[in-house]
């Protein structure tokens, strides 16, 4: 008898402190932030991250334009610029954003007409491919393309869909240039 007295006693008592609970507002707004704040700061350092590689992107395509010009006008090739006196022309052009001295890759490559451009893309399994990289500016009127990469580093993926497309969350940021060296005066070796 004492022990379904008890239980009954039990069971008012339960609903009464779940009916408490319920009805109790204090926490709610703690609550309530806690289940909105994750997506939210996932979306806010999806979109700064978004932003970083956009502009990283540009800065990578003002410092080839710039870099490029040094080989349309001559001054490199009368300048007798080797590959790495090249490279480190660009990285003057891109101080602190990158690790310019191991991270950027430069392509020069000289070709016979516009159509005879390659467009192939570098990545080979997830890797970007260095080994058909070259340094050959051309002389006066030849036709040049003028590549800059960059391995990013991604951080942030936002629900599966982030921006890297190399292995290692990677994205590789590709400016290109494609011009016909003006008549500068040197020989006309293409």
């Amino acid at each position: 008898m004492f022990d379904n007295i008890k239980e009954r006693l039990r069971g008012r008592w339960r609903r009464a402190v779940g009916r408490r609970f319920l009805k109790e507002q204090k926490g709610a707004a703690a609550v309530e932030f806690a289940l909105v704040a994750t997506p939210f700061l996932a979306l806010t350092f999806a979109i700064i991250e978004s932003a970083l590689v956009f502009y990283a992107g540009q800065t990578l395509e003002a410092a080839n334009a710039d870099a490029a010009r040094l080989i349309m006008t001559g001054q490199a090739q009368t300048g007798g610029f080797s590959a790495n006196q090249f490279k480190t022309q660009v990285c003057n052009r891109i101080a602190g954003l990158f690790d310019c001295a191991g991270g950027v890759y430069v392509d020069v490559k000289t070709y016979s007409d516009f159509n005879s451009v390659s467009t192939a893309s570098p990545i080979n399994n997830g890797q970007l491919d260095t080994s058909k990289m070259d340094y050959t500016p051309g002389g006066p009127g030849c036709i040049v393309k003028v590549s800059l990469y960059y391995q990013w580093p991604v951080y942030v993926s936002l629900l599966g869909n982030n921006l890297s497309n190399l292995n290692g969350n990677k994205r590789l940021l590709v400016a290109t240039a494609v011009f016909r060296n003006e008549p500068y005066g040197g020989s006309n070796a293409c």
